[in-house]
Parts: C-alpha cells; structure tokens; sequence
C-alpha cells in the first residue's frame, strides 16, 4: 500500500489512538473519584454496570440514526460533547447527577463506536482492512498498558480531577484530527433529511431482521463474535476476585499480570500488521475463537504466577487475532449502508446477554466457588470456540472470507 493510500487512514489511527488513551485515563480517574466520595465497591460496580445498560438503549435506534447521517460530522459532534460533559464531572456534587453524566457519556462512546466502524470500513479499501484493523489494535493496546501509567503519573503530580480534565482535552484533539478527514457522503439538505421516529426504526429493524434471513451465514459468524465478547465480560468481571482472593496475589502483582495482558494483545497485533499477506481470515477467526478461551482456561486452573501470566498472555495475543479476523469479515460481508442497523440488532441480543451473564457468574461464584465458577464458563466459551473452527472452514463459504458482499441496502 502506498503512502498517498494511507494518509488519511493513519490520520484516523492517531485520532483513535489519542482518544483511547484518554478513555483509560478517565476511567480509572473516576473510579477513584467515586470510591473516595462513596467508600463504596457497590458503587464503583455502578460504573461498569452503566456501560452494557447504555448500549443496549443506545441499540434499539442508533442504526437508524448513524446509516442516514453524516459519519465523520457525527463523530466530530460526539466527541466533542464527550469532552464537554467530562469536563463537567468533577464539579458535579451529586451523585445522582454523576451517574446521569456518566450515562450519557456512555451512550456518546456506544454512538462513537458504531460511527467510527462505518466510517473506517469507507475509508479503508477492502485489500487494506485487515492491515488497518490489526494496527487499531495495536493502538488501542498500547493505550491498554500505556494509560494507567499515564494516570498513576497524573495522580502524583496533581489529581483526578486533573486527569479527566485532561481526557476531556483529547477527546477535543480528536475532534480537531476528524476535522482534516474527508467527507465521503453527499450531504443531506435539510428539506431531504428525515426526523427519528418510531414508525422510522420499527421498518430499519424489519428490514434489517431480513437482511440476516437471507444472510444467516454472515449473521451466525458475526454473532459468535459478540458471543465472544460476551463470555469475556462475564469472565473478566472476576478477573480481580480470582487473582487477588484465590490465587492470592496483592495489587501491584495484579496490576502487573494486566500488563503482560497488554504486552499479549500488542504482540499478536504487530503479528497481524506485518503479516497479513499469510494469514488468512478464516484462519484469523478459527485461532482466535479456540485460543483465547484456551488462554482463560489456562488462568482459571493456575495456581500460581507463572502459569497464569502464561494465560493472560495467550488470551490477549490470542484476542487480537479473533479482533482483526471478526472485524474484517464483517466490514467484507455486511452491506455499509445497512451496518448501523445490523450492527444495533446483534448488540442489543449482546447487552442483554452479557448483563445476565455477568449477573449469573456474579451470583454463582458467591454461593458456591470463584474457581470452579472461572472453570466452567471458560469451558463452556471453549466450546464456543470449538463450534467456530467447522463454521469458518466451511468450503461452500470460502467466497466470503474472499470477496465482499456488492449489494447496497436502500435507506429509506
């Protein structure tokens, strides 16, 4: 690929990049604004709880909203409005008022997500997706490792208050990055532009729930993805508890084996940047959905550091191929005018899925044990996994894995 080719693509990456890191410097200052006003693990737990709760709303009409706008001036708008609303957080004395910010900031990334996903898959030719996919995870899990230094390093020399002040600045340089980034649709007047309404998102859901009937390969690969996903959220809302209560590791030793996770995830994205010419997607796919169950086994049944490092470490390097393999297929195969819509179906089945299951592990491991609790849900996500490897080599298939779906989904 030549360097004219990937100007504007890398001009996103940075932007990506600088937001991510930002994210996590945020996150982490919060939870300890909330943890010194509350004394309250419950409390902290809140925030995590938000996330799923704020895509799933977010799900329901999103898609209609993002297919028929303009993507690079909804990002722009999103992330300013992010950086206004933290900003605003540590002058909030409520509680309540906190949570309420939180949620909307939430509702902004679930929105910023979907936008920028369609975005890139524009920008990005087809022959060039699963380079730039490897490398977006490259960046983000350099944020990963990179931003709570960043943030412990904030917190010696001013406060937390400080460190979402300054995620607030990088959400407002992202924008400005977005600023330079082409337009790639025809803008709607304002005479053409339709009003979100209810009428509006029943038919796009109708429309798109046809879309995944006459695709049900398409939709049954994506969807062990986002069911992936969701045995990882249920697994790592343990992580802390297992590491620190079963295997009896202090903080720093924690905080440590979370950054060999990143190291993990950073070798398998170089990995996947440098060698896309071998690896093939259904390949990508296949090692990713085995391995990385694999790598939480592997934790789950340590028992002391080394092999549970062992495990952090494969999981993560693991994850970065499934990322790339998943994310590629999905750009290939799903039509980009209908991806805001198809997208915001499959995460609503998504957030449902890994509120419960978070929910259920949650409760099991109190009534009965942590360890076995890990045990089982990572073999029943090793089963997943196993399901994948017949789907993806499926030879009648192979063309999808090759060539992307051409057809366009008429929006209405």
């Amino acid at each position: 690929m030549n360097r004219t080719a990937w100007k504007y693509p890398a001009l996103l990456l940075i932007g990506v990049g600088i937001s991510n890191l930002g994210a996590w410097v945020y996150f982490i200052a919060l939870n300890l604004i909330i943890l010194d006003r509350t004394s309250s693990a419950f409390a902290v737990s809140l925030l995590y709880m938000l996330v799923p709760v704020a895509s799933l709303i977010t799900s329901l009409w999103s898609g209609s909203l993002i297919d028929r706008v303009d993507k690079r001036k909804l990002m722009m708008l999103l992330d300013l409005s992010r950086a206004l609303f933290i900003a605003l957080l540590p002058f909030i004395d409520s509680l309540f008022f906190l949570y309420i910010f939180v949620f909307l900031i939430n509702v902004g990334s679930s929105l910023f997500e979907s936008t920028s996903m369609i975005y890139m898959t524009k920008l990005v030719s087809k022959g060039n997706r699963q380079r730039f996919n490897a490398l977006k995870n490259f960046i983000q899990s350099c944020g990963f490792i990179v931003g709570p230094t960043i943030a412990g390093l904030l917190f010696i020399i001013g406060s937390p208050s400080l460190a979402i002040h300054i995620n607030a600045v990088a959400l407002a340089i992202s924008a400005l990055i977005l600023f330079f980034l082409p337009a790639l649709e025809k803008e709607l007047t304002f005479a053409q532009a339709e009003r979100l309404s209810l009428q509006m998102i029943i038919s796009d859901w109708k429309e798109t729930l046809r879309f995944t009937s006459q695709h049900r390969y398409i939709t049954l690969v994506y969807s062990l993805f986002c069911v992936m996903m969701v045995f990882m959220s249920g697994l790592d809302s343990l992580e802390a508890s297992f590491a620190t209560r079963v295997l009896g590791f202090s903080e720093s030793t924690y905080g440590f084996l979370v950054s060999i996770a990143g190291i993990g995830i950073i070798f398998g994205s170089i990995i996947n940047a440098t060698c896309t010419k071998w690896l093939r997607l259904r390949f990508l796919i296949g090692f990713g959905a085995v391995t990385t169950p694999i790598g939480y086994l592997l934790f789950a049944t340590s028992d002391n550091f080394m092999v549970a490092s062992a495990g952090f470490f494969l999981l993560t390097f693991a994850l970065s191929f499934a990322n790339t393999g998943f994310l590629s297929f999905y750009q290939n195969n799903v039509p980009v005018n209908l991806m805001g819509r198809f997208s915001g179906v499959i995460h609503v089945a998504e957030s449902l899925l890994i509120i419960l299951l978070t929910a259920t592990i949650g409760l099991l491991a109190e009534a009965f044990s942590i360890r076995a609790t890990y045990i089982i849900f990572s073999i029943g996500f090793l089963l997943i996994g196993l399901l994948t490897i017949p789907l993806v080599f499926n030879r009648s298939k192979q063309n999808l894995y090759e060539q992307p779906i051409e057809e366009e989904i008429k929006v209405s």
